[in-house]
């Protein structure tokens, strides 16, 4: 069963009362780590007595925490697990919503990527992104390192075809080094390429697992450089580009145009780590302006609050961001 409503007691605090002492136990975490992350996070005081767990705080603080705690308690209802990060996850939506509507929807939409396995997003702005490529052909995912662009395009592919609505997956990006010149590399075609195509392999790996392999083995997921896309129309498939920041105007126009029928695209990029000459990621840069407004085209947009990596990435994104803005400040 939920949990009952709040029981307001004579203190500033609110009372949830909680039917299942094992769930709540998952809930609390191993040394009550859930409930410290939630007291560090949004500045509250939580105790557990039973299955009593009071919040003490500042009004809006102690109703956002609640709020969390019913939506995480409604997540291990449902058979999930409670980690650290599903609780960062979960305060994130919380920010975004009211304390009335808190935990109506944790973490949706969510995508099943294989027969066990759940993919949730974790902000608002993931949420967002999901619901655009659910309807829309043609998605752009523009924003800083660790918000989840790619891992989130491999993962939602993954469920097209766990659901049979695509036939292939095939994921790209552009062979350039970041910053380096890594000279000739030894080995087989497969070999010389794959050093620039492993973070994609890893959010595979990630999502689908074991599977993997075989699919990559059939020929069902593929992972090849953009060069290798010239000439292809691609149908029934789910493609990613990846790293769109480094990718020439000419490249791009290349890219976009290989969409076949039955088919989607997600390019996912951050312009102010282009590696390209003079650092400019001209190629996405112009796509987003040219492809404004064009129906079945959209843009998800995500910034440094969308971290989802170890919290220190989100600090470092804000000192970049700040150091870039004296740069060009007047």
């Amino acid at each position: 069963m939920s949990p009952a409503a709040p029981r307001r007691a004579a203190k500033e605090q609110v009372t949830l009362e909680f039917n299942d002492n094992h769930l709540l136990a998952a809930l609390a975490g191993g040394h009550d780590r859930n409930f410290v992350r939630l007291e560090q996070k949004l500045g509250v005081r939580i105790e557990s007595r039973g299955n009593l767990v009071s919040v003490e705080g500042p009004a809006e603080m102690r109703e956002r925490a609640a709020g969390v705690l019913r939506a995480l308690y409604a997540r291990l209802e449902a058979g999930d697990s409670c980690s650290a990060a599903d609780v960062d996850a979960e305060i994130r939506f919380a920010g975004e919503r009211s304390a009335a509507t808190v935990g109506n929807a944790f973490g949706s939409p969510a995508i099943r990527t294989a027969t066990a396995k759940v993919t949730r997003a974790r902000s608002p702005a993931q949420a967002a992104y999901l619901d655009l490529m659910r309807t829309h052909p043609l998605v752009f995912g523009i924003g800083p390192a660790g918000t989840g662009k790619t891992y989130l395009a491999a993962a939602f592919g993954a469920h097209l075809l766990h659901e049979r609505q695509v036939d292939r997956l095939i994921l790209s990006r552009p062979a350039l080094e970041a910053g380096e010149r890594l000279g000739f590399l030894p080995g087989d075609m497969k070999e010389k390429i794959d050093p620039y195509l492993r973070p994609l392999y890893d959010a595979l790996f990630d999502v689908l697992g074991d599977r993997t392999e075989k699919l990559l083995e059939t020929g069902v997921i593929e992972v090849a450089p953009l060069a290798f896309m010239r000439g292809r129309t691609l149908t029934r498939a789910f493609v990613i580009l990846d790293e769109a920041q480094n990718v020439t105007p000419a490249q791009m126009k290349m890219f976009l145009t290989r969409l076949g029928e039955e088919s989607r695209m997600v390019v996912t990029g951050d312009p102010t780590q282009s590696d390209l000459p003079g650092g400019r990621a001209d190629g996405l840069n112009e796509a987003l302006r040219i492809l404004s407004g064009v129906e079945g085209a959209a843009v998800a947009h995500f910034s440094e609050k969308d971290v989802v990596r170890h919290a220190l990435v989100t600090r470092i994104v804000a000192a970049y961001n700040r150091a870039d803005a004296q740069k060009t400040g007047p």
